[in-house]
């Protein structure tokens, strides 16, 4: 998908996200070792690994929150490292992120917090970022009274939604989220998948999803990445994954909670 504000030199086959040979550690413990990932544009990339193996360190060493020691990292061809300040805030503009747990500032309603983005990124009149907070509560599904609740009056499916709502504050082409149905019961969490489905189609987003959710993998994820020994061990459709040869994929795809939901792989969720 090309975007009229994408340099000219981005064509559909330039990945949304490239990063190759990315090594990431605290102290003397590496979490990430010569990582190589590619992420499609208008693609849901699944990223999956054990706890504590670095899952969300990928995504915060894209995002400029966790320092690399190596490697390289490409967003539309970009290569951050030799961006400029303004450039790499551009890009910025370009990316929305829902952080595990939704982040949200406690002290700011939720219309305030979907607005935080748009301060900092834009000059508005502040009627216009209340109808495009508005604008962006009704797209996430939740009720227009929401906008003036704060964080502490909303259930955890609320909060999801109310933090996916700022994510997309300034329509960006690259969604990152972080366990996004973590804490959910099964019937939320199958709600929110749907939602993430609809929003990306409709507006052409990718999507990197960090999550340990089988059934977010199968209902809605294009490819998936496997995360293990430190380093993507495969990346491919869910069949490609379901066949590859490793102990924690194995144990991950084919144990006992996998089994649970044999004979349903197939089906639609609820």
């Amino acid at each position: 998908m090309t975007h009229a504000h994408a340099p000219a030199h981005n064509t559909d086959d330039v990945p949304a996200i490239r990063v190759r040979g990315i090594t990431v550690g605290f102290g003397e413990k590496l979490i990430l070792e010569n990582l190589d990932l590619a992420v499609r544009r208008g693609e849901v990339m699944g990223f999956v690994g054990g706890s504590g193996t670095g899952k969300s360190v990928l995504t915060r060493t894209v995002l400029g929150l966790v320092e690399q020691r190596a490697g390289t990292i490409e967003v539309f061809g970009q290569d951050l490292a030799t961006l400029s300040k303004d450039e790499h805030r551009a890009l910025e503009r370009r990316w929305g992120v829902l952080f595990q747990h939704g982040a949200l500032f406690s002290s700011l309603t939720v219309r305030q917090n979907i607005q935080v983005p748009m301060r900092e990124y834009l000059n508005l009149s502040q009627g216009l970022m209340d109808e495009l907070a508005m604008l962006k509560i009704r797209m996430v599904g939740l009720n227009p009274d929401a906008a003036d609740k704060f964080p502490s009056e909303l259930s955890g499916g609320m909060i999801k939604r109310a933090a996916l709502a700022r994510a997309l504050a300034l329509d960006p082409e690259i969604l990152f989220l972080d366990e996004p149905t973590s804490g959910l019961d099964p019937i939320g969490a199958a709600e929110f998948d749907a939602l993430i489905a609809t929003l990306q189609k409709t507006l052409g987003l990718t999507v990197f999803m960090v999550t340990h959710d089988l059934d977010s993998l199968y209902s809605i994820c294009d490819r998936i990445a496997a995360l293990a020994d430190k380093k993507v061990i495969a990346a491919g459709t869910l069949q490609e994954i379901l066949a590859v040869d490793h102990p924690w994929v194995k144990s991950y795809f084919h144990g006992e909670r996998a089994l649970r939901r044999d004979g349903v792989a197939d089906a639609p969720r609820p």
